[in-house]
């Protein structure tokens, strides 16, 4: 991609992805996720309706007079976003690629954590780990990870998500706030998505078009796998290969299903035709209680 393209696209996307996190998401994104804990901040004179139980003793004692600790939380967290840049995300029938959203939701979860303090890093993979970005805070770190995404050319074709996540588990020493997103056309990482979870909150971030939900009835037709850049002639109208299409998804997503539910990781599935705003908005809204 030329520079000067790339900086037009990175310029557009931060300037939706800003207004968006600072307007929409703000408080939603600092309740869904808590920080450490509280920390001493100060003490001060006691007023009506202040919990006795923070009531510092000591200072009462030197002063005659009752004062309080005061506690705030502890909000620094660092979010991973584990982003899925194979090949089968250059795919969509609506007006984006389902890698034109996962960049612009890798783009407003950074945003709305680096507005409220929190370290962004990212990891790029394919069937291969392509780049690891350790966590920083600031506007130039999360314009340099948009353009890493916008601009990476991926040497894998497949998708190693195992991998992906045996890999944060070996780099991340605290607990971090990981973001997975991906297709999940695959499979390999129940075992990986267990461990992960035990340590980190993680969330997956599925997209999907629809039409790759149901095999076309179009008679004979010419596809190429994106992955594997196998090509080949599938008679649509055939009963037997739309049995096998179905089976095949069916599979994919019953262990999805199955991955998510026993690793205790919250999901959160997003169609290329939907508003990934609304289902991001809500997702939020859902983990705050709010």
């Amino acid at each position: 991609m030329e520079t000067s393209e790339l900086l037009k696209k990175v310029r557009k996307i931060e300037i939706k992805m800003k207004g968006l996190s600072k307007h929409l998401f703000a408080g939603e994104y600092h309740s869904a996720f808590k920080g450490r804990g509280m920390s001493f901040s100060e003490v001060r004179n006691y007023q009506y309706g202040d919990d006795v139980r923070n009531i510092d003793w000591n200072v009462t004692a030197r002063t005659g007079e009752a004062h309080v600790k005061i506690f705030e939380e502890e909000r620094e967290l660092t979010v991973m976003l584990l982003v899925d840049i194979s090949r089968s995300g250059l795919f969509g029938t609506g007006a984006q690629f389902k890698s034109e959203i996962i960049t612009e939701i890798s783009a407003l979860l950074a945003f709305s954590a680096i507005s409220n303090n929190d370290k962004v890093g990212i990891i790029l993979f394919s069937d291969q780990i392509e780049l690891y970005i350790p966590a920083k805070k600031g506007k130039q770190h999360i314009l340099r990870i948009i353009r890493e995404i916008l601009d990476v050319q991926p040497k894998g074709r497949g998708t190693d998500l195992g991998q992906a996540l045996q890999y944060f588990q070996n780099l991340s020493k605290k607990r971090s706030i990981c973001f997975v997103i991906s297709d999940f056309l695959t499979k390999g990482y129940e075992e990986p998505l267990r461990v992960t979870k035990r340590k980190h909150d993680v969330i997956g971030i599925r997209i999907q078009d629809p039409a790759e939900l149901q095999l076309p009835e179009v008679g004979l037709l010419h596809a190429v796998d994106a992955e594997t850049g196998e090509t080949r002639w599938i008679d649509t109208s055939s009963f037997s290969v739309q049995q096998q299409f179905y089976a095949w998804r069916q599979d994919l997503e019953q262990y999805y299903r199955n991955a998510f539910l026993k690793s205790g990781a919250d999901v959160l599935d997003i169609k290329t035709t939907d508003s990934y705003e609304s289902a991001i908005h809500h997702f939020f809204q859902k983990r705050s209680g709010s």
